[in-house]
């Protein structure tokens, strides 16, 4: 089953409304926002780091970056370091690498989000491919994921 199938069969499952668009390829998050025609603030963008000794995936909108003090910070250890793709590519072995969808539940991987995200009714995340994205309401998204809500990134 790919990524897509696989979100697909879990929005079902637990009852999300969901939207799926195909949009021409697109390798950045910056670059699916603009092939959506939806903000940058809109779009999560997953960004993986290793807290101590564990690999976590952070969700930032688009147009921002992480904040790897912050991160530290909200994760309580000393240090956050971005993950290397060779690290984690291989756990994501039902997505093109760099489109992963902000679901790491799905993945075994803990989740921080920064709140940011929620100030929207609905989030756009990648599907999976450079081609495929979805759109769940953050509501969803929340309660499905369980995320750590923390401030990720600079205001």
């Amino acid at each position: 089953m790919d990524c897509k199938d696989r979100l697909e069969a879990t929005f079902r499952e637990q009852d999300v409304s969901f939207e799926s668009v195909s949009h021409s390829a697109a390798y950045t998050a910056q670059e699916v926002a603009a092939a959506l025609h939806v903000s940058g603030h809109q779009l999560a963008k997953v960004v993986m780091v290793w807290a101590g000794d564990e690999l976590t995936m952070t969700v930032v909108p688009a147009s921002a970056r992480v904040d790897l003090r912050r991160a530290a910070d909200v994760l309580g250890v000393d240090k956050v370091r971005l993950a290397r793709e060779a690290e984690f590519g291989g756990r994501f072995d039902d997505c093109q690498l760099g489109a992963m969808p902000p679901f790491g539940n799905l993945y075994d991987l803990p989740v921080v989000v920064d709140p940011a995200l929620g100030e929207h009714d609905d989030i756009v995340f990648s599907a999976g491919t450079y081609t495929d994205s979805m759109k769940v309401a953050y509501e969803d998204f929340e309660r499905l994921v369980q995320p750590r809500v923390g401030t990720l990134i600079l205001d």
